[in-house]
């Protein structure tokens, strides 16, 4: 039996290669195109990416996350980085800096740097292999739905690039006290990066589920779902009648819009907004250098880089540990405040600003890596030793929550507002 015809006995109505999509971004209506070329299809209000076709899409995917779980285990099971200096030589690794972390009593950061930089990325390759290894030859695993809708919850908290990014400021701030070393760990995590990357482009539901949808003629050219009675699955985006309580086909629960959107995400921001003060007072971690030194906050570490010389990576930190999250807290509020007011203003450009945070999000959780290599590689005894602080526990919660509001947030409220939905 045809997923077509599975899906018409499960909803009462017709599916086909020729059906409508709802954008998950604005709900607007479109035609399903038929893609024969390497191409995307865009969203024709708001340009958000409907899907994506690439030509033997499922075969370099499958390659992508074999190589990304392979170069996790390279990168698990060698040196970071080393670091000489008065004839010793310490080393750090992916699971040493999670371990500096949990030695100075941030338990919370070694599990958070643990999760984000190691058992996420692996357990988001190793879902993709688990269900497009036996599609490949034909096979339909077991539990692929729930699999795959835990791949989409750990995918954004996979932070390969942001990590990477922590290892290399790391390695500028360490120039002037020893010789730095690399090891086989940041080469792995280099090609780990490219093959994360390329892969979570590929990455869609297309290559689990075909693309169906419901054959229904629209009324105008501006319909959007939920005024044609469709809600779309938030995991595999098929669109399916309202009154249905779960996806006939990944059975994930139905809702027209994210449940209790506005709210969780008011009362995330609020514990955010709180904990950014602490974050920015307290240092994030104390550094020793010949049995002397104080903590340094993550405005002084700013300025300790431009004091050194060091104008454009002072100017990067401070983009990231600051300005990020505090532009996230800015327009978030705006946002909610917008939607509360039921504004119809410049829907397009508020749904912009919802993807520039919601991508730049992640990149505030620099500052936590940092402390972390730091930690593990700077323990020089007498001459240098850097030692992680309360302000970075708080800091990593920043970050977190504001990412979670992300999540939790559901653009399609800005368009409900506008007079067109």
């Amino acid at each position: 039996m045809t997923a077509s015809n599975t899906l018409q006995r499960a909803t009462g109505r017709t599916y086909g290669e020729s059906g409508l999509c709802a954008c998950p971004q604005c709900d607007q209506l479109h035609q399903l195109p038929a893609l024969k070329v390497p191409g995307r299809a865009s969203c024709q209000r708001c340009g958000a990416t409907l899907f994506r076709h690439a030509n033997h899409a499922l075969d370099r995917v499958l390659a992508l996350n074999i190589s990304a779980f392979v170069l996790l285990l390279i990168a698990n099971n060698y040196p970071l980085l080393s670091l000489k200096a008065g004839g010793r030589t310490e080393q750090a690794s992916l699971l040493g800096s999670a371990w500096s972390m949990f030695e100075a009593g941030q338990w919370e950061l070694a599990l958070l740097v643990v999760l984000t930089s190691m058992v996420f990325p692996m357990l988001t390759a190793l879902a993709w292999i688990y269900m497009l290894l036996p599609l490949r030859f034909g096979l339909h695993p077991p539990g692929l739905s729930q699999v795959y809708r835990w791949a989409g919850h750990l995918a954004p908290w996979s932070l390969i690039g942001v990590f990477m990014l922590g290892v290399l400021i790391a390695i500028f701030k360490l120039l002037d006290l020893a010789s730095v070393v690399p090891g086989i760990a940041l080469f792995a995590l280099a090609g780990l990066l490219v093959c994360a990357a390329a892969a979570r482009v590929l990455q869609s539901p297309s290559l689990i589920w075909p693309l169906l949808g419901p054959e229904f003629e629209l009324q105008h050219t501006h319909a959007h779902a939920l005024q044609h009675g469709f809600h779309t699955c938030h995991h595999c985006q098929l669109l399916v009648p309202d009154d249905l309580a779960a996806c006939p086909r990944c059975h994930n629960h139905l809702h027209p819009r994210k449940p209790n959107s506005i709210k969780r995400t008011i009362a995330l921001l609020l514990s955010a907004a709180i904990l950014f003060i602490p974050a920015n007072v307290y240092p994030v971690m104390t550094v020793m250098r010949f049995g002397s030194g104080e903590p340094s906050t993550i405005l002084g570490g700013v300025v300790q880089l431009i004091d050194a010389g060091m104008l454009p990576l002072a100017l990067l930190v401070l983009f990231a540990s600051i300005v990020v999250p505090a532009m996230k807290l800015a327009i978030f509020t705006f946002l909610l405040i917008s939607i509360r007011r039921r504004s119809s203003w410049r829907p397009l450009d508020r749904t912009r600003l919802y993807r520039l945070v919601e991508v730049v999000g992640a990149w505030s959780m620099v500052d936590v890596y940092l402390v972390a290599i730091l930690a593990a590689v700077v323990q020089l005894d007498f001459l240098a030793t850097i030692q992680p602080a309360i302000g970075a526990t708080f800091f990593a919660a920043v970050v977190v929550l504001t990412m979670f509001a992300a999540h939790s947030f559901d653009p399609r409220l800005i368009w409900d507002n506008n007079g067109r939905n």
